[in-house]
């Protein structure tokens, strides 16, 4: 079988990393979350207060210590998935709390943070056999990948499958505070100046709203599988 690159992009909470995941792992791929890279970001600044209780940030002396913040994946043979490293710290968990969320939008529009998570994000996949989701794979990242997925869902349904991972991880927020949330990421993500989300002319639009992990999943094998007979049948 021939590798490929797949690029996966989406609004927030429509599953894009759980099926990257599995896609990662039934092809034996590289799984890259590029989402997490720019949590990790986030996190740093607001560890180091460059962001203010207002969301205000300190963007100068953020992308000073951009060379300072290095993100790795590492798998965890124990729960069969990469997990987030900032600096040589698992982040996995705190990446995925509020307060990142609310303000991870905001540092991913800063140009010399995408600038540099970009080049990272190129250089771990530029001998193919990975699968990448976020924002601006199929459009900025990986314009020439050869399958590109565009995720969405009902924003109810997105809404409480967010709500149902702050729970998990023992945050608990309303329904409506999630729903603000992903409405203010939506527009943040789309409206931003640097490489918005957008659907890439060649992007095939997978609506998860009433489809299962296993259904999803079985998508895009199909669309993988047709896509080697097509090769064949050309050679």
């Amino acid at each position: 079988m021939t590798i490929i690159t797949i690029a996966i992009d989406g609004f927030s909470s429509c599953g894009k990393s759980t099926l990257a995941k599995a896609l990662a792992q039934k092809l034996h791929y590289n799984y890259i979350d590029t989402g997490a890279m720019y949590r990790c970001v986030t996190l740093y600044a607001l560890r180091h207060g460059f962001i203010d209780k207002k969301q205000n940030i300190e963007e100068r002396k953020l992308i000073t210590v951009l060379p300072m913040i290095n993100v790795d994946f590492i798998f965890n043979a124990h729960k069969k998935t990469s997990e987030t490293y900032l600096n040589g710290e698992n982040v996995e968990h705190e990446i995925r709390g509020m307060e990142v969320s609310n303000n991870v939008s905001k540092v991913s529009a800063i140009h010399e943070v995408r600038e540099k998570m970009v080049a990272l994000q190129r250089e771990m996949g530029k001998n193919k056999a990975v699968v990448l989701d976020g924002r601006d794979i199929g459009t900025n990242v990986f314009p020439n990948a050869e399958l590109k997925i565009f995720m969405t869902a009902d924003n109810d349904i997105r809404a409480r499958r967010r709500m149902d991972e702050y729970t998990a991880h023992g945050q608990f927020f309303t329904l409506e505070e999630v729903k603000l949330n992903l409405h203010k990421r939506d527009y943040a993500d789309s409206h931003r100046k640097e490489n918005p989300l957008t659907r890439a002319k060649d992007a095939i639009i997978l609506d998860n709203t009433d489809l299962t992990k296993e259904e999803q999943l079985e998508f895009v094998l199909k669309l993988i599988a047709d896509m080697q007979l097509t090769k064949d049948r050309v050679e």
